[in-house]
């Protein structure tokens, strides 16, 4: 029975998250390392915490109350809190658990000093390390003081900080249990805390030491400033010494005190320089141990270093795994799709499965290898040039890793070129479209012709149709047999030479006309305007498409009502964290109209816009995403506003009045360039190249429908045999498959079996995924770039972004982070940390564009300019630095944001 209870830290093994929680089951590990030294000590168990819960009958009582809180309700939180901790601290120690604990204090030494640390079961993990949640005692002396802290550690795991952090994390209290580290004392020297990594680049072959006298906690709570060492290859680098006043020491009683430091010895380092490598090298044997770095707490007692706690660094973001030694540099996936959120490891692989280069994963993200193109000086101009104009951040955080000569080796130029093209490849950007060939040439000429962008829209609808005809028979293996066919077909239409063509022939007119119309007439962003309401933009069209929708539902009360009520429905669930896939939160909406006035023409105009764009979502890169119409309810807060903010016939004058903007722009730049010396040939020039553009740059939206397209008729096939293996009984739940790869699927419906472990921890991975923001660059050393703008022409206090869309507009921030909860009124300026295509219906009622994430022909960026929308992106943090509700001004052409108020 004792042993259920006590265990010594020599009896843990790494398997023991459940007995011991997160720090005990690494203090297990980390003492049984060759040369680690941790202070004895024994833990215990979580059974004891159970046993004490089931004496605590109140508290389950206060744990329903807690579960109904609203989450924002942080006067409620604190008084529950309370009430639990007071509850659990009050429940008496059984005499057969005391006994347990009082045996294993006589074998460490019952009058030494010890120190009391909480573990819980949700802590210290490789997806989240819950560091300070919980409590941790010093120098506690005497077997009555140490059980009394005992309880002490059980009831923190109800301390507010906790609770809440576990609400925002959505995981269950009573999932969480909690065991007790009691450890003997170290009364060290120095003290402090050891990085295996660099917490802040992300960079794994530098580790930092952070340095302090006395106990540790003189550092933790912030009393003293650290001396900071920065340790590579062996080799300190880089040393800060601070001047430390004060430190924390042991009193012979028990407890803890602060003290003065000698004068005379505030500014000398805590540890020697051979001192701090022999740390490293200790640091970097414990996270072999434990395989990822490490956040190692340490004290330094008669010159030998106790390590006292380990936990991973879930802050990093992870590495892409490649099989060989050399150096790497990757380029964000996410970046240029607008689309920076986590996805799941089905929506990886179909991605991948469908791109045109390899793809490498990190963190629930893709990223694609360029470092041979920037080792090749014949590529890496073209490359820095093409990434530079689509986003600068890019650029800049690739000219930061090139600036240190060992990382990216130069290559010789096979052959030199005496007089290169200024621009030699134009398109070497890693695979903006998953369709786009990887070649390094420019594409053919292709001749200005609306017909040729007619024909590779019907192209693409016949091989749309044609996989919905094909795939309708298949299941099981078969399925997945010509799935894989189809993903060649997937890539032979998106990488049809004259569909990139026609792209290139659209981005290159752009810049012809930006850099010429400035040149010649000092005119900055010129085609902005030229190309308003261009032609064969499906994107901009279903923005517009859902005005015509509210303009069948605005004459119609009951609707519009009935609409409101499913609106708030929503904003009700939402607040609880509700979602289902059915009712109100589903496709039941559309039902619920036939019984009212004008209720089936509601329905019917709902229906024919979900057969157009129904594949649509946000984020709809990740096949594992809820489409439009599995979720088309997901409309209703946009068909809303337009009933309130727009007239009838608003999408046909918002087009017509695009089309004169550019008419009259391209009437006033002509005239004007006549004027000039040599104007004939400029203005003739220009004519051409803006028919030229008006003709080829709403093709550049095609592509992704078609992407989209083929993933909804995927996702439905692959959600049929996801049934049927519910059926089976081989999975829960048919989004289980959502955290299996195709292969594993494929494996899966041909065996009828399924691991549910790798489903939970793809799950557990994939929630800690979220949390992470995927830097634009990232490097094999783990080191996490996003770029700097460098430029001095922005005002003080204004923040700096990328222009896309021309022209100022001044009014009201609406800060957005799902669309979803979007409110938007007349003159407000949209701010978001992304946008892709399903966002288009709310730009036709706002007046401004801000994202964090972004370049020239994004998504965003194409349909702002189309809409003429003041647009800036890829300014950092605006989400952040930018409140919701102030007033700020867009630059759209000169590219900051002013805040106002």
């Amino acid at each position: 029975m004792t042993e259920q209870y006590v265990l010594d830290l020599q009896e843990i093994d790494g398997a023991g998250v459940e007995a011991v929680g997160g720090k005990g089951a690494h203090l297990g590990g980390l003492s049984r390392i060759e040369g680690i030294d941790v202070p004895d000590g024994f833990c215990v168990t979580t059974d004891a915490f159970r046993l004490i819960m089931a004496r605590t009958p109140s508290v389950d009582d206060l744990l329903d109350r807690l579960a109904r809180l609203d989450p924002d309700d942080r006067e409620g939180t604190r008084v529950l809190s309370a009430e639990i901790r007071r509850a659990v601290e009050e429940t008496a120690v059984p005499e057969g658990l005391a006994s347990a604990i009082t045996r294993a204090l006589a074998r460490h030494g019952d009058r030494a000093a010890y120190a009391v640390r909480s573990s819980a079961t949700a802590e210290d993990l490789p997806t989240a390390s819950f560091a300070g949640q919980q409590d941790t005692y010093l120098n506690v002396v005497g077997p009555a003081e140490i059980l009394r802290h005992v309880s002490r550690c059980w009831a923190s795991l109800f301390t507010e900080r906790a609770v809440t952090y576990r609400r925002r994390n959505g995981i269950d209290h009573r999932t969480v249990h909690m065991a007790v580290v009691v450890q003997r004392m170290v009364f060290p020297h120095a003290s402090g805390i050891l990085f295996t990594a660099d917490p802040v680049t992300g960079d794994r072959r530098t580790a930092t030491v952070d340095a302090g006298f006395g106990l540790g906690e003189a550092l933790v709570s912030g009393l003293v400033n650290p001396d900071v060492f920065t340790v590579r290859d062996g080799e300190v680098v880089t040393r800060t010494i601070a001047a430390k006043q004060r430190a924390v020491r042991a009193l012979p009683t028990g407890g803890t005190r602060e003290v003065e430091i000698d004068p005379r010895q505030q500014e000398r380092p805590a540890l020697t320089d051979e001192q701090v490598v022999r740390l490293v090298r200790a640091g970097r044997r414990i996270e072999a141990h434990f395989g990822r770095p490490q956040d190692i707490e340490w004290c330094l007692a008669d010159d030998g270093f106790r390590i006292v706690q380990s936990r991973p660094i879930t802050t990093l973001f992870p590495v892409p795994e490649h099989d060989d030694q050399e150096k790497h540099v990757y380029v964000s996936v996410g970046h240029q799709q607008m689309m920076t959120d986590a996805m799941k490891p089905l929506g990886l692989s179909m991605w991948r499965a469908t791109a045109m280069v390899p793809m490498h994963e990190a963190g629930g993200r893709l990223f694609v290898d360029v470092t041979g193109r920037l080792a090749s000086p014949a590529s890496r101009a073209g490359l820095l040039d093409m990434l530079g104009k689509g986003d600068p951040l890019v650029r800049d955080a690739l000219e930061t890793v090139l600036d240190r000569d060992d990382f990216v080796p130069s290559l010789p130029d096979p052959d030199p070129d005496p007089d290169p093209d200024p621009d030699p490849d134009p398109d070497p950007d890693p695979d903006p479209e998953p369709g786009r060939p990887p070649g390094d040439g420019a594409p053919a000429p292709i001749r200005t012709d609306p017909a040729v962008v007619t024909e590779l829209i019907e192209r693409s609808r016949a091989s749309v149709a044609a996989l919905e005809r094909d795939i309708r028979t298949k299941t099981g293996p078969e399925l997945f047999d010509f799935l894989t066919e189809a993903f060649e077909e997937h890539k032979r239409v998106l990488g049809d030479p004259l569909s990139m063509q026609a792209i290139m022939a659209g981005m290159e007119a752009t810049w012809w006309l930006n850099d010429k119309l400035w040149e010649w007439l000092g005119e900055k962003n010129a085609a902005d305007t030229l190309t308003l309401s261009a032609p064969d933009n499906i994107t901009s069209e279903m923005g517009l498409a859902l005005l015509d929708v509210a303009d069948v539902i605005r004459p119609w009360p009951e609707v519009v009502a009935f609409l409101q009520d499913v609106r708030d429905a929503q904003d009700a669930q939402d607040a609880r964290g509700v979602r289902s896939a059915r009712g109100v939160r589903g496709e039941g909406f559309l039902d619920g109209l036939a019984q009212l006035a004008g209720g089936p023409e509601a329905r019917d105009a709902v229906e024919a816009y979900l057969d157009r764009y129904g594949m649509r979502c946000v984020g709809e890169i990740d096949i594992t995403r809820p489409r439009w119409r599995e979720r088309p309810d997901t409309l209703v807060p946009l068909i809303l506003d337009n009933v309130r903010n727009f007239g009838p016939g608003a999408a046909e004058r918002r087009f017509e009045q695009g089309r004169q903007k550019a008419r009259e722009k391209e009437r006033d730049v002509l005239s004007r360039l006549r004027a000039l010396p040599d104007g004939d040939r400029k203005a003739e020039e220009t004519e051409r190249m803006i028919d030229r553009v008006r003709t080829f740059i709403g093709y550049r939206e095609y592509p992704k429908y078609g992407i989209v397209s083929r993933y909804f008729v995927y996702k439905r096939a692959l959600l049929a045999e996801a049934g049927r293996l519910v059926r089976a009984g081989v999975i829960a739940e048919q989004e289980d498959v959502f955290y299996l790869t195709f292969q594993e699927f494929r494996d899966a419906a041909g065996s009828h079996r399924v691991d549910d472990r790798i489903v939970r921890r793809r799950k557990e991975e994939f929630r800690s995924y979220r949390a992470l923001t995927p830097p634009r660059v990232l490097t094999s050393d783990g080191e996490a770039l996003s770029g700097a703008y460098r430029r001095d022409d922005v005002p003080a206090g204004a923040l700096a972004g990328l222009p896309v869309s021309a022209g100022t507009v001044e009014g009201r921030a609406r800060v957005v982070l799902d669309v979803s909860e979007a409110d938007l009124g007349p003159g407000d300026i949209l701010v978001t940390s992304f946008t892709d295509p399903s966002w288009s219906p709310l730009f036709v009622g706002i007046a401004g564009l801000v994202t964090e994430v972004g370049g020239l022909m994004t998504h965003g960026a194409v349909i702002a300019r189309e809409y003429g929308l003041p647009a800036v992106v890829g300014v950092e943090r605006a989400t952040l630095l930018i409140r919701d509700g102030q007033r700020i001004r867009v630059h759209g052409t000169d590219g900051y944001v002013e805040i106002l108020s």
